[in-house]
């Protein structure tokens, strides 16, 4: 039995740590179980990456506990794992980290004690009796035993500064550590408890009428709904739960429990489509779709048609959305579909939630996953099917260590698994369409709507030219009003875009021109008005609305732009009597927010819906004929080469919610910018003319797809230091390697973001080896020169170079 472990753990140092297994473990513990083990002062749970028998040079400080009797990652997610670590220049310990919901089980905290010399000052102040601030009423309490952190701050106020104020002065030690959570501790809505035995012997008064309770009624019960017909039965039903007298689980997750839905019938597109997808599946190979069909052409059908193909064949399928508002909406049509057999993975459910999900895959009682990016290492068995939904979204790509890109890694697993994969969009990413082009990835058109429903009629309207006429700086046109008015008259409802979140952009001085501006990075502010506030959409620092200048002091402070607050502001000003709803990050907290608002437009209880990009993906709402874009331009002057892309995308996308229904839909686009060839393509609903224009473009600046794209950032609280240490990165690389292109180092688009300075160079590359292996001397050489590991920030293939 081996007597050591490697084990990879989440600390941005990329290498294992031998630990020494005690004798209970040695026969436990195999490689991808996770297991809880000291690191300097703290304990951490780290994945076992190997066992073995070779003694360590320097003494192994031995695992304290194994925390999964199966390996939480199987050799499978391993090797993607070490994949993901070396593609993206990622520690493989926060690789793995990432890659498991499971971290929420552990609890971590502190325990704080007294050192020698926060003894004799705890003996000073029993011995004076004086000093009832919180500091002293820590060492009082300390001189007794050693206490968490977690009672502390709940008996004293103010509790936390008083004791990093004790800590720095040397009275006081913290350990940091780690144990199981208890299930058990879930609030009672989402746990359900059901009658087990009866008691032998005494117990509480209130357990015992609860026990009889579940005894005559046979049947596992919601613990809140319980509690209103017994009261205080949630305490007592853990009590009776950990004497075994009872069982308690969390709640199921069920989107809906009609019975499974019958396919639909499949146009000649959608079969053609289909049809291909199926012969792949059954011949068990690897192959990539890139499904691209208008929207409203019934792509989704054709997905739930192919997971059925791959649940025939006794396989699993993840179906990847790209935002967590989507998966409540996506998953009704797969419970209604597929029933029990579907799991749910995203971050916006608790821990034990995402828990309970991961271990129904895991054992095999889920074989279809419905998930945003990370559910892409969903321990699915015999994994058949990869479906990516608007395959270009840019939420699919992590903006965290490890920086992945749950596309690219699908296509990786499932080339590994011998799987097929379905990415799908009506706007394809040109890195997509570019190896549809090549060869690499076979292209399936969906040409048309479904049941030959027309495509939205599309109009410009030239806020210029509506400027001159009327002689007015208006939000909304002349023809948006019009048509706005119209639909209300018609009942039909209409969705207007504003891809800016806030009320006015910023605050400025008409004085001296002084913008109020954030005081951790350089960006205005935004104006908030719900909140009566100026808030950074950075680091979310916020301030009260200045009444004065502070440069100047003048108080001609003037409220400039507008953001999604302020259309539906004006939209109520505009149109009295209709029931307007906002979709954006203001009004939504979580995703029962979204759920909320959504199913409130989709059953006709608001006449209108404004918001961000929010409200422009995948939405099918047949009563919704007006789409309105209040101002395509944003987004277009950004200093990124995928700005135009992304304008495309967001535009045609938001067009594509408009006559889903019955009646025929149309679609207005206010702009100052007719002519850009993003915003004419967008009108026209023609994809392939600029594909074509766009894709020129890319290979005339060597982007990609022409040539892999890294982004390093350099990033410190000094200017100087990240302008000195950038500065010895630029040296490195001259002069460049052949076949690598160096861009910078110079201060980044946003310079400073949450009190860090950020210098960044951009490195090109035709060569995938060649540009990894630069980023690996770059990061050899910082760790040589002891920098912090966060100062280095490497991404690759990055979605935005802001």
């Amino acid at each position: 039995m081996p007597a050591y472990c490697d084990v990879s753990l989440p600390v941005p140092l990329d290498q294992p740590f031998t630990y020494a297994l005690p004798e209970t473990l040695r026969h436990r513990v195999r490689t991808g179980c996770r297991v809880l083990v000291p690191f300097g002062a703290r304990k951490l749970a780290g994945v076992v990456v190997r066992t073995h028998d070779e003694h360590p040079a320097a003494a192994a400080r031995e695992a304290l506990r194994l925390l999964d009797e199966e390996p939480a990652l199987n050799d499978e997610l391993l090797n993607l794992g070490r994949w993901i670590a070396s593609y993206y220049c990622a520690p493989l310990g926060e690789t793995l980290r990432a890659m498991t919901p499971l971290a929420g089980e552990i609890r971590r905290g502190k325990i704080y004690s007294l050192t020698p010399g926060g003894r004799d000052a705890a003996r000073q102040l029993h011995l004076s009796e004086n000093g009832a601030d919180p500091a002293s009423e820590i060492l009082r309490m300390l001189d007794a035993r050693p206490l968490s952190g977690a009672y502390l701050a709940r008996k004293i106020e103010k509790a936390a500064h008083a004791l990093r104020s004790l800590e720095k002065r040397g009275f006081i030690a913290a350990e940091d550590v780690a144990a199981e959570r208890d299930p058990l501790r879930a609030s009672s809505a989402r746990l359900r408890v059901e009658f087990l035995a009866r008691a032998t012997g005494t117990i509480p008064k209130i357990e015992r009428e609860l026990l009889s309770y579940l005894e005559l009624h046979p049947g596992t019960h919601n613990l809140a709904e319980l509690e209103t017909v017994i009261p205080r039965s949630g305490r007592a039903a853990r009590s009776l739960a950990r004497r075994g007298l009872a069982k308690l689980a969390l709640q199921p997750l069920h989107a809906s429990a009609a019975a499974p839905d019958a396919p639909r019938v499949l146009n000649p597109h959608q079969q053609e489509a289909f049809d291909k997808i199926r012969a792949a599946i059954e011949a068990k190979q690897f192959e990539t779709f890139l499904l691209q069909g208008v929207t409203g052409s019934g792509k989704t059908e054709v997905y739930l048609r192919a997971i059925d193909a791959a649940l025939a064949e006794g396989r699993s399928a993840i179906m990847l959305v790209p935002e967590i508002g989507l998966t409540p909406a996506v998953a009704a049509q797969f419970f209604e579909r597929f029933g029990e057999r579907v799991a749910i993975l995203h971050s916006a459910f608790h821990d034990s939630e995402r828990a309970q999900q991961w271990r129904r895959i895991r054992a095999g009682e889920a074989g279809v996953v419905v998930a945003t990016r990370s559910g892409i290492f969903a321990p699915v068995r015999n994994l058949g099917l990869i479906v990516v939904d608007e395959e270009h979204d840019q939420s699919y790509k992590q903006q965290e260590t490890p920086r992945y890109h749950g596309r690219d890694v699908a296509i990786v697993r499932a080339r590994d698994a011998g799987a097929v994969v379905v990415l799908g969009s009506a706007t394809p990413s040109l890195e997509s369409r570019y190896n549809a082009d090549r060869g690499k990835y076979q292209r399936l058109l969906l040409p048309e709507r479904i049941e030959k429903r027309p495509l939205p009629k599309v109009q410009l309207i030239d806020m210029r030219e509506e400027f001159l006429e009327t002689r007015k700086q208006a939000t909304f046109s002349r023809d948006l009003v019009e048509a706005v008015t119209a639909r209300l008259e018609n009942g039909e409802q209409a969705m207007l875009l504003l891809n800016r979140r806030g009320f006015s952009s910023f605050v400025a001085c008409r004085a001296c021109g002084e913008r109020v501006q954030c005081r951790n990075c350089s960006v205005t502010m935004t104006y908030h008005r719900r909140d009566r506030r100026m808030l950074c959409h950075y680091c979310n620092w916020s301030a009260k609305v200045p009444d004065r200048c502070p440069q100047c002091e003048s108080d001609f402070m003037q409220f400039i732009g507008l953001g999604s607050e302020r259309v539906e502001d004006e939209l109520h000003g505009a149109f009295p009597k209709a029931r307007i709803a906002r979709l954006d990050r203001d009004t939504v907290g979580g995703k029962r927010d979204y759920e909320t608002i959504l199913s409130a437009f989709r059953a006709g209880d608001y006449d209108i819906l404004v918001g961000t990009q929010m409200i422009a993906k995948g939405h099918d709402i047949p009563n919704v004929t007006l789409v309105g874009v209040v101002s395509a331009d944003i987004g277009l002057g950004l200093p990124d080469f995928r700005a135009a892309e992304r304008t495309f995308q967001l535009l045609t996308q938001a067009a594509g919610r408009a006559g889903r229904g019955e009646t025929p839909g149309i679609v207005l686009i206010q702009t100052i910018n007719p002519d850009h060839y993003a915003i004419r393509f967008a009108a026209a609903q023609d994809y392939e003319a600029f594909y074509a224009k766009e894709i020129e473009f890319r290979r005339m600046m060597s982007y990609p797809p022409y040539a892999a794209l890294a982004s390093v950032v350099v990033r410190a609280a000094q200017e100087e230091e990240a302008l000195t240490r950038s500065a010895a990165l630029g040296r490195l690389l001259q002069p460049p390697p052949p076949g690598l292109k160096v861009l910078g180092p110079a201060a980044a688009a946003l310079a400073r973001i949450k009190n860090e300075y950020r210098y960044q160079m951009l490195l090109k590359s035709s060569s995938r080896k060649l540009l990894n292996q630069t980023l690996r001397e770059l990061q050899r050489f910082a760790a040589a020169e002891k920098w912090n590991p966060a100062t280095l920030a490497i991404d690759v293939d990055p979605v935005t170079i802001l």
